[in-house]
């Protein structure tokens, strides 16, 4: 595998030139220049309506177009598997009034997800009278996962909708998304939703080798713009209604739940960000893991060596079992102090809180309004940041023991 050229890398991203230190990647990732450039190309020279027959709206339309082939191959999807819309937030509450399920009917929960990925489910078994079944994992546990073997104890033949994320933004934690769809569709009609939008950043993704029905990501959170993108099987819409105008076309994803027109001018900069990253079997792919592996590393290094110190997710820095997304919390020291006295101080960005996990921290951990502190890299972070941070950190954590 080639050495990852982290200056190199760098010199793509624009914001990277200013001295703020990027921590806070979960959030939202910084922009590629290319992504900037295709934007304001766009804007200049092809902001018009899709259909018309003169030379600039047909170079509209082609752009757009480019733009949805590349968001589909990203995951291994066909084009009229694949919508763009807003957030991942907006995303899956447009899908959640397309089912129609029976009353009586059941639904799976992760109780460990991001609000976004529960809430339209706990309104759709409201409005429609349907049975929620909470997948909690382990309790106790610092690591709580979301195990196959748990959820088989979950799934009757009423079940109709499964819902995860395949890695927590507050853990890092990798789902093993594969056994999981293998478990759900021994349900005959039973559809599997996961939340991708912090993995995707970090981990190239073939929907069709998972076996999930639907796929959520946001492109802002994978060095592109604010924008995210939904994926939804053939079969799997075949238990879809449109909410679309009764007069347009329902055959795609975009047909059912897009409604009106869709943020053209970032959908078009997506192939910015693919060619980037390149395709998965391409070695770029395994350099950026390569890179945040050893960020990852040298941070978990530090907080293991602290006896003070909780990590929630796993303790160690194996790429396979987890992403460069590390939350703990400090014996003592509340995480919105600890945060707040190193903005005040140095030049570093990371952040506390409960980050739309609310049930996650405040529920299952309880915690307090203060949450966890979250240190989320990227693999444009450089090593010597990562032990800048852990520099900082200690200045404020060694005081407290």
């Amino acid at each position: 595998m080639a050495n990852f050229d982290v200056e190199a890398a760098r010199s793509k991203f624009p914001a990277l030139k200013e001295d703020q230190v990027f921590l806070d990647n979960a959030g939202g990732s910084q922009v590629l220049g290319s992504v900037v450039e295709a934007i304001s190309d766009w804007l200049i020279k092809s902001n018009v309506q899709f259909g018309g027959g003169y030379k600039v709206s047909k170079a509209s339309s082609s752009r757009y177009n480019d733009g949805v082939t590349a968001g589909a191959k990203f995951l291994n999807a066909q084009k009229d598997e694949i919508a763009y819309g807003s957030t991942a937030t907006q995303l899956l509450r447009n899908l959640s009034f397309t089912f129609q399920f029976q009353e009586g009917d059941e639904i799976v929960l992760s109780a460990i997800d991001h609000e976004a990925n529960i809430a339209p489910w706990k309104d759709l078994a409201e409005r429609l009278k349907l049975v929620i079944k909470w997948w909690v994992p382990q309790e106790g546990s610092t690591n709580p996962k979301l195990l196959p073997e748990d959820l088989k104890n979950l799934l009757s033949a009423k079940t109709r909708l499964v819902t995860c994320t395949h890695a927590s933004n507050i853990l890092g934690t990798i789902h093993d998304v594969k056994a999981i769809a293998e478990v759900v569709h021994t349900i005959p009609n039973a559809l599997l939703l996961v939340d991708g939008v912090s993995y995707a950043p970090h981990r190239p993704i073939d929907v069709k080798e998972l076996g999930v029905d639907f796929y959520v990501l946001s492109w802002y959170k994978i060095f592109g713009p604010h924008v995210s993108m939904l994926y939804g099987s053939r079969k799997a819409q075949e238990q879809m209604r449109t909410l679309g105008h009764f007069f347009n076309p329902s055959a795609t994803l975009e047909n059912k739940i897009t409604l009106g027109s869709c943020c053209y001018e970032l959908v078009q900069s997506i192939p910015a960000v693919t060619e980037y990253l390149g395709p998965p079997q391409a070695g770029s792919w395994g350099a950026l893991h390569s890179q945040e592996t050893q960020l990852q590393a040298a941070l978990l290094e530090y907080l293991n060596s602290k006896p003070n110190i909780t990590i929630y997710g796993e303790r160690g820095a194996d790429e396979k079992l987890r992403l460069p997304t590390i939350s703990f919390t400090v014996d003592g020291l509340d995480s919105r102090e600890l945060v707040e006295t190193l903005e005040r101080t140095t030049n570093f960005g990371f952040r506390w809180g409960a980050f739309y996990s609310v049930y996650l921290v405040n529920e299952y951990f309880k915690l307090g309004p203060s949450g966890v502190v979250r240190v989320s890299m990227a693999h444009y972070n450089t090593l010597e940041e990562i032990k800048g941070l852990i520099e900082a950190l200690d200045s404020v954590i060694s005081k407290t023991t």
